[in-house]
């Protein structure tokens, strides 16, 4: 058995459980630069802004139906997440993060109602960090991921499902028809594992429901599709075929990018945010035990204004696989150098950290360059506590420069308090 934890429009609640004036208003939270929209309110949703809509587009319903536009505050939202995954994790012995708001519960061995414990953990994480959320209950991975999505939306749109599956649903406290019903009134494209280009295609065969994918015979969807669908078929029978990952498994690639809060034209700040963007990408790498092997790095204009038009990138080979900060940022700015012309206004550069090994292999070599293969994993250790303990940036190499000097950095001119993270922002109650 297992369950789905997920929190309701999460950073747009984590926005309101600091603001509670917020609440029932029309709020969307923006992307980096307050380019789009990334999470909206209940409120918003129902003036009909779509995720990923254009902030310059929306903008008008500030004046017109009182919209709010914030600016992402994902110190905030992480350590937020962090709080809900550690009530959530209350539920069942064994837990699987999702994604920042979605975490999978394996409840193998638990005792008793299933659904009044998950009403308790839901009451709780509510009461205890201000997040409302839906879980979903079932055998299989996909079966409580669509056990979520019933919950979910029989309490936003009443009448879509059973007012009894609000909040909480469990496909194992179901009837066989109760089961077979929530399954025809679910359309394909809600299924977990089934993406839009896949959806349509199953539409046009006449499968327009997930009862109608759950009676598809496997083989044949596997010859026709792929093994990924196969097994989502397999899983709305109830079988069981995606196991709980307890661990993340490292990743295979590490990029960090951003887009420039205005353009730049000329080399320095190029070298900073080269060297800022390395940094954090070796702090990622060294965070999951990996070597990189190589580094990409690219930048390149707007693809939205006018000519001239720049887009290039470079692959910088490592003599031997590292997780030294100063030896990817040195490869970076290298990098860098080579794709640099002057003449352009860039909007967007970024580093990418390849073929990843694990940091138990050592490759032993000639050192061809003095100090070249001196270990500093010591030191890189003790610069990510600093880091972590005191904040980002407590400890940085100076090519990034001074942040309150970066040209480069992104606009968030609508961003709220770091209310959990930061000293300084903590809210203070006055008599």
């Amino acid at each position: 058995m297992f369950a789905l934890v997920d929190g309701n429009n999460f950073y747009a609640t984590c926005e309101t459980v600091f603001r509670p004036a917020l609440a029932g208003r029309p709020l969307v939270v923006l992307s980096n630069n307050d380019g789009c929209a990334v999470a909206r309110s209940e409120a918003a949703k129902a003036l009909g802004i779509k995720m990923g809509a254009p902030w310059f587009q929306i903008a008008g319903l500030v004046e017109s139906d009182g919209l709010i536009g914030l600016s992402a505050n994902f110190p905030l939202y992480g350590d937020m997440s962090n709080r809900m995954m550690s009530l959530a994790a209350g539920l069942g012995p064994t837990q699987e993060i999702y994604s920042i708001d979605e975490s999978f519960i394996g409840l193998d061995g638990v005792r008793g109602d299933l659904v009044e414990r998950a009403h308790k953990i839901r009451a709780r994480i509510l009461q205890w960090v201000g997040i409302p959320c839906g879980i979903g209950i079932g055998g299989t991975k996909t079966l409580a991921k669509l056990a979520n999505h019933v919950a979910k939306s029989a309490e936003r749109k009443p009448g879509s499902y059973p007012a009894n599956l609000a909040r909480v649903c469990s496909f194992a406290a179901m009837s066989v028809d109760e089961q077979h019903a929530v399954l025809q009134a679910t359309a394909v494209g809600d299924v977990w594992g089934v993406g839009r280009r896949i959806g349509a295609q199953l539409k046009e065969g006449g499968v327009n429901t997930a009862w109608d994918l759950a009676r598809l015979d496997p083989a044949t969807v596997r010859r026709r599709w792929s093994v990924v669908l196969e097994r989502t078929v397999r899983e709305l029978r109830g079988q069981s075929c995606i196991p709980l990952e307890d661990a993340p498994s490292n990743k295979k690639q590490i990029a960090v990018t951003r887009s420039f809060g205005r353009s730049v034209s000329e080399l320095g700040p190029m070298l900073e945010a080269m060297s800022e963007f390395a940094s954090r990408a070796g702090e990622k790498l060294r965070k999951q035990g990996s070597f990189a092997s190589q580094v990409y790095v690219f930048a390149h204009t707007s693809p939205f204004r006018p000519p001239p038009q720049f887009s290039r990138g470079v692959m910088v080979p490592l003599r031997r696989p590292t997780a030294d900060s100063a030896l990817l940022v040195a490869t970076a700015i290298e990098g860098m150098r080579r794709i640099y012309e002057p003449g352009y206004q860039l909007a967007k550069c970024g580093v990418m950290l390849l073929d990843l090994v694990e940091s138990s292999l050592y490759q032993a070599e000639l050192d061809l360059e003095p100090g070249e293969g001196r270990d500093q994993s010591h030191l890189m250790s003790t610069i990510d506590q600093l880091n972590r303990r005191f904040g980002k940036r407590t400890v940085f190499v100076g090519s990034a420069g001074v942040p309150q000097a970066h040209e480069w950095a992104m606009r968030q001119e609508r961003r709220t308090p770091q209310y959990t993270t930061r000293l300084s922002d903590v809210p203070v109650a006055r008599a």
